[in-house]
């Protein structure tokens, strides 16, 4: 259905009249389209229970699509780079509005606001400003140039306005970032009693969308209503998207979609995405298997939207069909459905597809690049193990060197990307090359990158670089403040954390949980009891956040911290939640600390009905049966670990030289420079127990296992270390598990015998070791 036009001054166009103008509308849909799905190779990380598979009859479905070679098309436009408006001969040119809309056509092309601007001189010479359908025209290419003021100058000063006309604004307003004016638009041109067609309401519905405004969304989906107009593609695709995007509103985005009357690719990518956006990727692959099953032919936005649920689903065997439906369609070669792939590969890990896919390709893009990068990153996070973690992050710092020498330059993504691996791996002098490479490429006022080396810096010790780089950053975000303040509290600058949250408050910023947790990890960590249950008390009441589990960690850590034991586990019981694995674990390391044995069985007790099957908590609860004594109880415990089939951890440690990593194991005789470590080892823990140092047996193995004296990992990494980075350099080690209690208490002493600092990161915390102190407070060990 279209809707007829009305001008200002003429009588109402009929419908069928209306050829040329809808041919001089902008392309709303196809631009919309190509901007909402070009980031969809970046794809979401949650993984949700339950796979769909396609149904059996998926080839047939697909038999009768061409194969056609469909690369990157989406900006494939056929631009004439040589033309150029300030060398053309006017006085040859024909002065007429076909002539004008022509050239001016051709400086959208060329994306040039000069050219525009000297056609828009040369239309006032000819006295041809009055004619609506050039100067229509003339307001659209502006817009589209990026000139939005002059578009408004030309607009304001037009005798005549169309339909047209308004929407040509309009749309120049969402193209330029400024939803919110086109809205006030929107509404002035009904006042002015102008209709609205199908694609104004699409572009107003896109306004609505990118300032997530349902409400007003909803009152033009009542306009839409009240002309009968919600079967309309175009109009039905813009309200699908809408609902999408506002969250929470995938059952309003479904009818939109079902009451489309011809529903086209454009309409089925929506709802897919939609579903994938608000969490139901399950009935995307069911969608998609049913636009299929209707004979559309998929284009590479749907397959990036259905690649990213199978990413998000973990449903690689559906993905290889998408891989396979990808090159029957022709889109084998695309860059965005390529990356897409490749990211899927990686993230499911499967490493040697990814690089077949990778090592087949004509011409690898930095998008590529990223795509890879950022994929080894993910699968750092998903990693079954610290060891696994860090050998991809290895591979993925090898693959940021390769992407330098192919002589492409790394953007903010790559940077961003990479920074978080070397946070990851504790790689300062890594991370350090890439603070570099960022000033180099002037990316260093990039607010994500800055966020990223304050995380990074603070994740590899170096909390006055992460300062530095914080007071750097000439714009902060939310994410910043909170990373800052955060790093502030794990390094026990106390003080300095909620100096800085009340900076940030008086700076506008609203903190949202994750600062709150930050905030209260710092007075934790300073023993500030009355101030943290304030801002307990703050967070909830005035700004209305509900307490989440890091929140009552965080309470639960200050009373334990203070060995008020009695009253943490009082708290324990107000709690709106079950208790987790670190809250117990919080419990049971408090109440070690703190001589209260019979409360810590309790806690460890707790903690092993959770998880059955931890051997890090069998065995901290077997090193205090034995401290106590409780000879019975240390057997029953070991009986236990031998029944439920408890598989010790493998205990890996490493630390990274001048861009070489040495690992090490537990009791390593094959370890780098055996005999020196070994010299070195033995003279520390000599010099040691002269200062009080205990070498306790490891109470894990039964008393006659005559090698039940053992050095754990951490200890030759860090003697290692000592023997190749001279001073003042910080040691930083890289552990696969949590540190023992006597390892924790020897490398105190070791920073005390060798005025070094020490940095140990676990599988559960950063450990800074300073002139015989610990940031932990002696509470992040077994």
């Amino acid at each position: 259905m279209k809707l007829a036009l009305k001008t200002d001054d003429d009588n109402v166009i009929p419908a069928a009249h209306n050829t040329h103008v809808n041919s001089l509308l902008p392309s709303f849909l196809h631009s919309f389209f190509c901007f909402q799905f070009h980031f969809m190779a970046s794809l979401p990380s949650v993984v949700i229970g339950n796979t769909t598979k396609l149904e059996s009859e998926f080839k047939r479905r697909t038999a009768n699509f061409p194969s056609v070679d469909k690369r990157n098309n989406c900006s494939s436009n056929s631009l004439d780079k040589a033309f150029d408006a300030s060398n053309l001969d006017f006085t040859e040119i024909q002065s007429s509005s076909s002539t004008y809309v022509s050239l001016l056509q051709k400086c959208v092309q060329n994306n040039s606001f000069q050219q525009a601007q000297t056609i828009h001189g040369q239309i006032v010479k000819s006295g041809t400003q009055q004619d609506l359908f050039v100067m229509t025209s003339l307001v659209n290419v502006y817009g589209k140039c990026g000139a939005v003021e002059a578009a408004r100058k030309v607009f304001d000063h037009m005798s005549k306005r169309n339909v047209v006309t308004w929407t040509s604004l309009m749309s120049g307003y969402v193209h330029n970032s400024q939803p919110e004016a086109a809205i006030q638009l929107w509404i002035q041109m009904l006042e002015n009693g102008s209709y609205p067609t199908n694609y104004t309401i699409g572009v107003v519905l896109n306004a609505c969308s990118a300032l997530l405004d349902v409400k007003m969304g909803k009152q033009v989906h009542g306009y839409v209503l009240k002309y009968g107009l919600e079967d309309e593609t175009s109009i039905g695709n813009s309200l699908c998207n809408l609902y999408s995007k506002c969250g929470g509103y995938l059952e309003s985005a479904m009818k939109a979609f079902w009451r489309i009357g011809e529903r086209n690719v454009i309409s089925w990518t929506t709802i897919v995405s939609a579903c994938g956006d608000n969490g139901d990727s399950a009935a995307g692959l069911g969608l998609f298997s049913a636009m299929l099953e209707e004979g559309i032919e998929p284009n590479e936005f749907m397959l990036t939207s259905v690649l990213s649920l199978c990413c998000t689903m973990h449903a690689i065997d559906v993905g290889m069909q998408v891989h396979s439906l990808s090159i029957k369609t022709g889109y084998e070669f695309n860059l965005r459905v390529t990356n897409s792939i490749l990211y899927l590969y990686l993230k499911i890990g499967l490493l040697t597809e990814a690089k077949k896919l990778f090592d087949g390709l004509e011409k690898v893009s930095l998008v590529t690049w990223n795509a890879l990068i950022a994929g080894h990153a993910q699968m750092m996070d998903a990693a079954e193990s610290s060891l696994v973690a860090s050998r991809n992050g290895f591979e993925a710092l090898d693959m940021f060197l390769r992407l330098q020498r192919s002589g492409l330059k790394p953007d903010l993504f790559t940077l961003s990307s990479i920074l978080t691996v070397c946070s990851n791996l504790v790689a300062l002098e890594q991370g350090e090359q890439v603070h570099a490479q960022a000033i180099k490429v002037g990316f260093l006022s990039d607010v994500v990158v800055g966020t990223a080396l304050v995380n990074m810096y603070n994740k590899c010790g170096s909390i006055n670089k992460a300062s530095k780089a914080f007071v750097e950053m000439p714009s902060r975000t939310l994410i910043s403040w909170t990373s800052m303040i955060t790093a502030f509290a794990q390094h026990g600058l106390s003080q300095h954390a909620l100096d800085l949250f009340d900076d940030m408050r008086l700076a506008g910023d609203r903190p949202n949980m994750v600062t709150f947790v930050g905030v209260l990890s710092a007075c934790s960590h300073a023993g500030m009891m009355d101030e943290g249950l304030s801002y307990f008390k703050m967070m909830k009441n005035e700004y209305k956040i509900t307490p989440v589990m890091d929140h009552y960690g965080c309470i639960i850590d200050m009373f334990v911290r203070l060995g008020r034991l009695e009253e943490a586990f009082d708290f324990l019981k107000t709690m709106k939640m079950e208790a987790n694995e670190f809250i117990w674990s919080l419990l049971v390391a408090g109440c070690r600390s703190h001589g209260n044995l019979e409360l810590g069985f309790y806690a460890a007790e707790q903690l092993l009905c959770l998880n059955p099957k931890d051997h890090e908590t069998y065995t901290m609860l077997l090193n205090m049966y034995v401290s106590a004594g409780r000879w019975k109880d240390a057997s029953k415990v070991r009986k236990s670990m031998k029944d439920e089939k408890v598989m010790k951890l493998k205990d890996w440690s490493w630390i990274s030289i001048k861009d070489k990593v040495y690992s090490f194991e537990a009791d390593d005789k094959s370890c780098y420079q055996c005999e020196e470590v070994n010299v070195l080892l033995r003279d520390l823990l000599e010099k040691s127990r002269n200062l009080g140092y205990e070498w306790k047996e490891n109470e894990e193995k039964p008393a006659e296992d005559k090698e039940a004296r053992v050095h754990h990992s951490e200890k030759f990494a860090v003697v290692y270390g000592l023997l190749k980075i001279e001073k003042p350099a910080v040691i930083r080690v890289v552990k696969s598990t949590s540190m023992c209690r006597e390892c924790h208490s020897f490398i105190k002493f070791v920073s005390v015998l060798t005025e070094r600092e020490i940095m140990v990161r676990d599988g559960k915390r950063l450990h800074r070791f300073d002139d015989g102190k610990c940031s932990c407070g002696d509470f992040g060990v077994m």
